[in-house]
């Protein structure tokens, strides 16, 4: 329930990568992502999300794929705001925020191509020597501030992640 349906190439890549990983999914939606890599045999999963009803409806995925939360904690927090407190790390991260939200719940407005240097800073900082930060986004219009991102090792996956329902539109995601 809840799927974004151009994102499946990208939950099974998870799936793959997640045995034995400790999983982080911001801005989790209703954390299907975090479903596959539990399934896929992740050490835990986390997943943040500002909406009570997104993670309500991901307590019902868990439950419809047989897992507990136990080892599967869902938070609810600015995902922004979440990271620079954050003080566990993690082996795999999927950062997929929204292109814009200017929710009540948030201290500020988030901007995807203003804010995505930060938001894959913070996430860096919590990442693993030797971990893996899938950044996704769906702003048809977003280019990567690579320059600023120099520090880190950058591969655009994008074209190995297109369903085949969705190659007709190669900025369905990035």
């Amino acid at each position: 329930c809840g799927l974004f349906l151009d994102h499946r190439p990208v939950r099974n890549k998870i799936a793959q990568m997640a045995k034995g990983q400790r999983f982080l999914n911001l801005f989790c939606y209703t954390a299907t992502a975090s479903v596959h890599a539990a399934l896929g045999g992740a050490r835990f999963t986390v997943s943040v999300d500002m909406s009570n009803t997104y993670l309500t409806w991901a307590r019902k995925n868990y439950a419809l794929n047989g897992l507990g939360e136990a080892r599967n904690r869902l938070e609810q927090a600015d995902c922004t705001q979440w990271l620079k407190k954050c003080e566990q790390t993690f082996d795999l991260i999927l950062l997929d925020p929204p292109s814009f939200s200017n929710s009540k719940k948030m201290e500020d407005v988030l901007d995807i191509q203003r804010d995505h240097v930060e938001l894959i800073q913070d996430s860096m900082k919590i990442l693993e020597p030797g971990g893996t930060l899938i950044f996704s986004n769906n702003l048809r219009s977003f280019k990567l501030d690579a320059e600023s991102l120099a520090d880190f090792v950058v591969e655009d996956i994008t074209s190995s992640t297109l369903d085949q329902d969705f190659q007709r539109n190669s900025k369905i995601h990035q």
